[in-house]
């Protein structure tokens, strides 16, 4: 491997280097639609993830390297030198006034976890595999190393959940978790509908079941409750992905 005077190998020059050009086009994913390349892929190299086959970390090759520095406008070779270590004149002056730098690059997540639809989430204490990537009609990933190999993510429909939640914000749902009170869960009826609800628990009936409601959070929506209808909890909400505009 090739090292600088800090001893850093090649590849961690790489993938130093391949956080400060994240940072320079603003996101990962626009990045990756210019070096051509995908965003999960950067994701892999970023955070040393280990191939399927061999187990070893992945490492940025010559050719990605390559179209990296072009994507940013760099010359051949940029990408193998630290720039940590800048000279006086490349150092940005400073501002008279504090800026407020209240942001810092989040990890990129590593696991794909397929988008489903209502409908297949209804269905989901009926099937015997988890779902796959390809099984859903988009993905999402994330670091989440917690979330069980069942999770899914659902995009919300109405406005029983507003103004806390809208329509198109993303869900991570995961089936493998119990709820407490106050969770916010993905629950299913007797007709294989899902919705989300907060859950609220509110006892026990005479034959031992848990009785529970799902409430919502717009009033003019009803609250369900679990001794009046059939109701199934399929998953705990773990996190939210909301559009902003």
């Amino acid at each position: 491997m090739l090292l600088n005077a800090r001893m850093q190998t090649n590849d961690e020059i790489r993938r130093e280097n391949l956080a400060v050009a994240i940072k320079r086009m603003g996101t990962a994913a626009k990045l990756a639609e210019a070096a051509k390349t995908s965003a999960a892929y950067l994701s892999q190299i970023r955070n040393r993830t280990p191939d399927s086959k061999s187990g070893t970390p992945k490492t940025m090759g010559d050719d990605m390297a390559r179209r990296i520095e072009a994507a940013i406008g760099e010359p051949h070779g940029w990408m193998d030198k630290s720039h940590l270590f800048q000279g006086a004149a490349e150092r940005p002056v400073a501002s008279s006034q504090p800026f407020d730098e209240n942001v810092s690059p989040a990890p990129m997540g590593t696991r794909p976890i397929p988008v489903i639809s209502s409908i297949q989430a209804g269905a989901l204490r009926d099937i015997e595999n988890p779902y796959e990537p390809g099984d859903g009609y988009a993905v999402e990933f994330t670091d989440d190393a917690s979330l069980s190999r069942w999770a899914f993510c659902l995009d919300v429909e109405g406005f029983s959940m507003a103004p806390r939640f809208n329509p198109g914000d993303r869900l991570f749902v995961d089936p493998e978790r119990s709820p407490s009170p106050g969770n916010f869960v993905v629950a299913r009826n007797g007709s294989n509908q899902a919705t989300f609800k907060k859950y609220r628990p509110r006892g026990i009936d005479a034959n031992g079941n848990e009785i529970f409601e799902l409430v919502p959070l717009n009033d003019d929506f009803p609250t369900l409750r679990s001794d009046q209808e059939k109701l199934i909890v399929l998953g705990v909400v773990t996190e939210v992905k909301q559009r902003l505009v």
